[in-house]
């Protein structure tokens, strides 16, 4: 669906958007009720109507907005890094802060696998892209070894700090150890610079 020509048009969608991450943020996809989300979101259930076709059509719209949005707080925490290192930890912080202040992004995103795997399969794919496109930058500039595959390792990055989240911010509900995070830079470092 494309986006409403109108100011009071696009916030009314984001109104909904922002309900339905809470809803589906906190119960099951098959328990989530297209009317909970319109109370959430103070408007009647037929303006809903006007703007996604379905329960399923708002919880994909979501992933594609959460992975989209997250994509860009990353960009801009990252934007006039000065290397590569640099950029990880910048990316890491920003990562886990867009956490603190969406920890549903989990559940949404795993429900994503069995509600619309094209969106879930996505989701990852342009984290693995933009990431995947930024290694061999570093590989060309001599940051990051030429021996590494820089598919192989964009995965393992993104598995280390998707857990880190997981372990701390959703687990947990805290901020993860600054001694954490120093862990992972050390590893990053040392573990994957060039000899």
């Amino acid at each position: 669906m494309s986006m409403p020509a109108t100011a009071r048009g696009r916030a009314t969608r984001q109104a909904l958007l922002d309900a339905a991450e809470s809803v589906f943020g906190s119960t099951r996809y098959a328990k989530a009720a297209i009317t909970e989300i319109t109370r959430r979101a103070g408007v009647a259930q037929g303006t809903f109507y006007v703007y996604f076709e379905n329960k399923q059509a708002i919880f994909s719209e979501l992933v594609h907005h959460m992975g989209s949005e997250l994509r860009h707080e990353l960009t801009e925490a990252t934007r006039d890094a000065p290397d590569r290192f640099t950029m990880e930890e910048r990316g890491l912080r920003a990562f886990l802060a867009y956490l603190r202040q969406h920890p549903s992004l989990y559940m949404i995103v795993s429900q994503a696998e069995f509600v619309d795997e094209e969106a879930y399969r996505a989701y990852y794919d342009k984290f693995t892209e933009g990431y995947l496109a930024g290694i061999k930058k570093a590989q060309a500039r001599g940051e990051v070894s030429a021996d590494v595959d820089p598919e192989a390792l964009a995965c393992a990055l993104m598995g280390i700090y998707d857990f880190m989240g997981m372990r701390w911010v959703l687990w947990e509900d805290r901020d993860v150890p600054e001694e954490a995070i120093q862990t992972v830079l050390h590893l990053l470092r040392h573990g994957i610079g060039p000899a």
